[in-house]
């Protein structure tokens, strides 16, 4: 056997997994804050390890998951339907229910036509690699979430990743780029770390100045903001600017998919090309039935996106007055900036022991030394429960040093 060949059989390719050892050393601090079971909730109150805690870190938005319309509208489907599709929207996975969410949906967010996806990820993982192919141009904000950053990897095309809501590098980007390409931009609508709201009227124009298309990811927008919780654009009132708006039904629409609308011919050819829609199962009757409900109430009942708003800015300015960094968030998406990472664990598992759940977010979801604990918020929270998370952040901030008594900020705020 020669050397060389000896040499190649003692590569490991799970020699990474063998030598990732950072999840079990922080287990072994008692701080680990991930993959923590839920055995009972109702919405806002969680019971985890036996402990009731207040949830202010879902994105349970509207206060839907717990809804009896909601569980009855999904018990009904299972009864008529059964538990599953067995099969992809494309062959033999196709119900009744899935035309009228599609039909609905459409109506809803004011566009001609909409495409269902299995999941959130799948809806623009699919749907970019899709329209955008091997001599087109993408040009994608740098804090896109992840499910972007894969549609842009798998589609070939030239993608260039522009600061976050940096216009004048996009444009720049844009006079650079080749003028022959098909061009797309895409952003998310709400950033789901920061909670900030991206540039839509500037994207708006610049797509419009350099004959771009515009596809906003609206996951953490739509059933949140703007005119009758129709998303980003709409806060604007640019929805008929914007050519593909993505969703999904993990947040306010209390289940699991995933949703796209724009234009019929667009839409149509994403339906039948995208590989994420042809060989995926279609969403179970339950899913749909549930978002079907829930598209209901959101329309029928606008005191939770009021009652929403009410508590995000009123959790934004408490937060802040206890003298958190909070960024620019403008939605119920708040974070609070830690900046170690350690010292974030830490300060997570003295909101847990203090009866609240958050969610500990850290490189690389957010830049080096801007660790951070993600607050959100829902339509149902009590305001003694957002006095009491205010009381425990407070708490704990001055305890680790990240605030002092007098509502100042002890911490050097990140770029």
């Amino acid at each position: 056997m020669s050397e060389t060949h000896t040499a190649k059989k003692k590569a490991d390719i799970f020699s990474k997994a063998f030598n990732f050892t950072k999840a079990d050393e922080v287990k072994a601090l008692g701080l680990y804050p991930y993959f923590k079971p839920l055995t009972e909730t109702d919405g806002t109150v969680v019971v985890i390890e036996g402990r009731k805690v207040i949830m202010a870190g879902s994105n349970n938005y509207l206060g839907l998951t717990n809804d009896e319309r909601l569980i009855e509208a999904a018990q009904g489907a299972i009864t008529r339907y059964g538990t599953g599709c067995t099969g992809s929207r494309y062959l033999n996975g196709t119900l009744d229910l899935h035309l009228e969410l599609e039909e609905k949906l459409a109506k809803y967010m004011q566009k001609e036509s909409c495409v269902l996806f299995s999941t959130g990820y799948q809806t623009n993982e699919g749907a970019i690699q899709t329209i955008a192919q091997r001599n087109d141009e993408i040009f994608s904000d740098k804090d896109n979430h992840a499910c972007i950053v894969v549609g842009t990897l798998v589609s070939n095309a030239k993608t260039y990743r522009f600061a976050h809501n940096d216009m004048d590098q996009l444009r720049k980007m844009l006079d650079r780029s080749n003028p022959e390409a098909g061009k797309i931009i895409v952003s998310d609508g709400v950033f789901s770390m920061s909670g900030q709201l991206a540039n839509v009227p500037e994207l708006v124009k610049i797509a419009k100045e350099y004959g771009a298309r515009l596809y906003l990811d609206d996951a953490h927008a739509i059933g949140v903001i703007g005119e009758g919780g129709r998303g980003s654009a709409s806060v604007f009132g640019l929805n008929d600017d914007v050519d593909l708006i993505s969703g999904t039904f993990s947040k306010s629409f209390a289940s699991l998919g995933g949703f796209l609308v724009g234009d019929r011919p667009v839409i149509e050819y994403i339906r039948h090309n995208s590989p994420a829609h042809i060989f995926s199962a279609s969403m179970p009757p339950a899913n749909a039935a549930t978002v079907l409900k829930a598209l209901e109430i959101l329309q029928t009942e606008p005191w939770r996106l009021e009652r929403l708003e009410y508590i995000s800015n009123y959790m934004r300015k408490g937060l802040s007055k206890l003298g958190f960094n909070v960024w620019t968030s403008s939605t119920p998406i708040i974070p609070v900036v830690i900046g170690d990472m350690m010292s974030c664990f830490q300060f997570w598992k003295d909101l847990f022991e203090a009866g609240v759940y958050a969610n500990a977010v850290v490189p690389p979801a957010v830049p080096a030394g801007q660790s951070l604990i993600r607050t959100s918020y829902s339509a149902t929270h009590t305001d003694d429960q957002l006095d009491a998370i205010l009381e425990a952040f407070h708490t704990i901030g001055v305890k680790h040093g990240i605030i002092d008594k007098n509502g100042q900020s002890l911490v050097e705020a990140p770029a």
